[in-house]
């Protein structure tokens, strides 16, 4: 048996040993169909959740098996075959970078380094594939949907841009517009509330396009911006007054956070590093804004927090000090808790670090240990629970609160890329290094 073959194999059966009895559709593809798509209205309206929850397993009840494989040379790779997920999804054929939940039905968007994105529905066991995302052809590394659940934005490292439109029961999609302005994407970032999106260029660049769906029927440019002289890492979309107050906040390699008015172009603020952060010059590399606050990473650990309205800069704060490595410092994940009097921002480091910051005083209140790096962070509505996954191939729930640890899921044999959270929490559904996505029932 060649490498390659006994690769394939061992991510399916770590897939499959978390859907418990289940077997794995063969031949064509089988697609969700209309009746289907109601069901999950009803799904959604009833607040249902799964009907087969007797599949669900906390760790110490998953199953655990270790198997041994062949790499030659006389070496074996031990592999932990745990998994106590409640199905799976294994249509792409190389890593998972991103998984965006649809806001109205049980339905995810996966895309991969396959060049392959798929919608699939949540709520069933196996899941059902919806829709598949062609026409990339380089590695899908971003996308959302807008907030009303109509369009899908996808985006590729070559630097396409496409998006996708449902019908009105949200079971098949078509192609709405597509657009190349750069050379590669880095990532994409949905407006909150109106049909706007953005995205940022390895060039320093970002764009602000605007979903017509009703007079043109395209996608209309409202912005291009080339305040950065390196990489845009991110950007974030300002809730403003109206429609017409529409912001943006990127921040770059180079060390700046600019503050654009999307409709005019003109520059709000700009930071400087040698200026404004008082001689520090930070990659950054993470960006989540909470009302009128902007919390930033940086590449050697810096974190910073941005008063928005006034664009001054609130605290400074060298997260960790005692770490050989520098990069073990970056901060690649962010979450703001919004329960009402429970201020903490979450901050994940590749230390593998979670460190909870009291807002009102900037310290530490916990810190957090997990044994590789932190890919991303988010807290569960208004709610202490801080969901939080790792290169160590596990997805984890903590109340924020304690620091305690309350669910942890198994069953990948690579890193977790990225997850998103549905039900309150109560399910969570990963991106997996090896290609798979899990879907863990965490109550």
């Amino acid at each position: 048996m060649s490498h390659q073959e006994e690769e394939k194999i061992t991510q399916n059966e770590v897939a499959g040993n978390g859907a418990q009895g289940e077997e794995k559709p063969t031949g064509e593809e089988e697609f969700v169909n209309i009746d289907e798509v109601e069901e999950v209205y009803e799904d959604v309206d009833g607040g249902e959740g799964p009907q087969d929850e007797d599949h669900s397993m906390d760790e110490a009840e998953a199953e655990e098996v270790d198997v041994e494989v062949d790499i030659g040379q006389d070496e074996t790779l031990e592999i932990d075959m745990s998994n106590n997920s409640w199905t799976y999804f294994d249509k792409h054929q190389d890593s998972v970078f991103t998984i965006v939940s649809h806001p109205k039905l049980p339905m995810v968007f996966t895309g991969g380094g396959d060049n392959k994105g798929y919608l699939w529905t949540t709520h069933t066991q196996p899941p059902k594939l919806v829709f598949e995302v062609c026409g990339h052809e380089e590695s899908i590394i971003s996308g959302g949907f807008t907030a009303d659940g109509k369009y899908l934005i996808t985006a590729d490292m070559n630097g396409l841009v496409q998006v996708f439109k449902a019908n009105k029961s949200g079971e098949k999609w078509k192609k709405f517009a597509d657009l190349n302005e750069v050379e590669e994407v880095l990532f994409v970032s949905v407006h909150p509330t109106l049909p706007y999106f953005a995205f940022g260029a390895n060039n320093g660049s970002v764009w602000v396009y605007q979903i017509d769906g009703e007079e043109s029927k395209s996608l209309v440019q409202i912005m291009s911006s080339f305040a950065h002289t390196l990489e845009c890492n991110g950007a974030v979309f300002i809730p403003g007054k109206d429609e017409n107050d529409l912001r943006l906040v990127s921040i770059s390699e180079d060390g700046t956070v600019v503050n654009c008015n999307c409709f005019t172009g003109a520059v709000n603020y700009k930071l400087q590093p040698h200026d404004d952060f008082k001689g520090v010059e930070t990659p950054w590399v993470t960006i989540k804004n909470y009302e009128n606050l902007i919390a930033i990473g940086g590449r050697d650990g810096q974190l910073s927090i941005i008063n928005n309205d006034t664009g001054k800069i609130v605290s400074s704060i060298k997260t960790l000090d005692d770490v050989d490595d520098i990069a073990e410092l970056s901060i690649e994940a962010l979450s703001w808790c919004k329960r009402k009097n429970l201020s903490i921002l979450a901050v994940g480091l590749v230390s593998g670090n979670v460190l909870l910051f009291d807002t009102q005083q900037w310290r530490v209140r916990k810190n957090i240990k997990v044994d590789d790096a932190i890919t991303k962070l988010e807290f569960i509505e208004d709610s202490p629970l801080l969901v939080g996954s790792s290169m160590n191939g596990k997805i984890y729930k903590w109340d924020a609160r304690t620091g305690e640890e309350l669910f942890v899921g198994v069953g990948h044999n690579m890193g977790v890329l990225d997850f998103t959270v549905l039900e309150k929490g109560k399910k969570l559904i990963t991106a997996g290094d090896e290609g798979v996505s899990l879907v863990f029932v965490t109550e």
